[in-house]
């Protein structure tokens, strides 16, 4: 990748790490459905603003609504549900940590969607970072939170879904800023029934209100923003390793503002998910052969 798709990339994964750090505040009042259509129609109404402010042509045509309608709901109503649900059992860190399995599933799902044929070290890579996932969580069955963990695995892969259904935007000329705004558009109208139906979330206190704010305006329309650039630069596999750094964003965010603790099953497992990273990518090991050459 050029330096501006890993610039762009870092600045995403700060965006995205702060997500869990607002969504880590907001559960503790709110429901996840409500976090949810919060996060997404706060976010449609600011990215509707600098649309109409900038008075971009809007595409109504069918091809152009398939696109966000699938977009909507494989990028924000599936994982954005399941995430927040598995933040009510998981900390900030670990929550961001079983973030970062989503490239694994990116590259299964191009060898299985795409025809592009899985290598051994993409395969040896998805089977050490799966391993980091089974350390971090612990042995034990009874005591790990599988519930949770399954609600965040099953978040990673509507992501990596996402991620190949993401490309169609470019194919059909759509910008990021547009393609932004029409899913959180969709998400907000497909969620907005199943919470009215519901019990109405209390007023939220100030901190409440400030996290909610913070993960539509910053960690939604913003970082969806630069979300689609970074696709457009990188693909779909290579935005993915965005979930590699968002952890150690999380985490900090996470000891600073909530006082969370990560131990060293974590910090195994996140080694493990970053190795499992490098064995796919191949890159880093090629510059170290390279390197070793140049000395010997």
């Amino acid at each position: 990748m050029t330096s501006r798709a890993w610039a762009l990339l870092t600045f995403l994964a700060f965006l995205w790490g702060g997500s869990f750090l607002f969504v880590g505040v907001a559960v503790r009042e709110w429901p996840p459905l409500a976090i949810v259509l919060a996060r997404v129609g706060l976010a449609a109404c600011a990215l509707w603003a600098v649309v109409a402010a900038l008075r971009l042509p809007v595409r109504r045509d069918a091809a152009a609504l398939r696109a966000h309608l699938g977009m909507g709901v494989l990028n924000n109503v599936v994982p954005f549900t399941l995430i927040v649900w598995a933040q009510f059992s998981l900390p900030v860190g670990a929550a961001a940590i079983l973030n970062a399995t989503t490239p694994f599933w990116a590259v299964l799902l191009t060898h299985l969607a795409l025809a592009e044929r899985a290598t051994p070290a993409r395969l040896a890579g998805i089977a050490i970072g799966f391993s980091g996932v089974v350390a971090m969580v612990g042995v034990d069955p009874l005591a790990a939170p599988w519930p949770a963990v399954a609600a965040m695995l099953g978040g990673t892969l509507s992501y990596a879904l996402a991620g190949l259904w993401g490309r169609r935007f470019r194919a059909l000329g759509i910008p990021p800023l547009l393609a932004a705004c029409g899913q959180v558009s969709v998400a907000s109208l497909l969620l907005l029934p199943f919470v009215a139906l519901g019990p109405l979330p209390p007023w939220p206190s100030p901190g409440t209100a400030a996290a909610l704010v913070g993960l539509a305006l910053l960690s939604t329309a913003l970082a969806y923003q630069v979300y689609f650039r970074v696709l457009e630069l990188a693909g779909p596999v290579n935005l993915l390793l965005v979930t590699l750094i968002i952890p150690g964003f999380a985490a900090l965010m996470g000891w600073a503002v909530l006082g969370e603790a990560l131990g060293w099953p974590h910090a195994l497992g996140m080694g493990l998910i970053a190795l499992g990273l490098a064995v796919m990518d191949g890159r880093p090991f090629g510059r170290v052969r390279r390197s070793c050459g140049a000395k010997g």
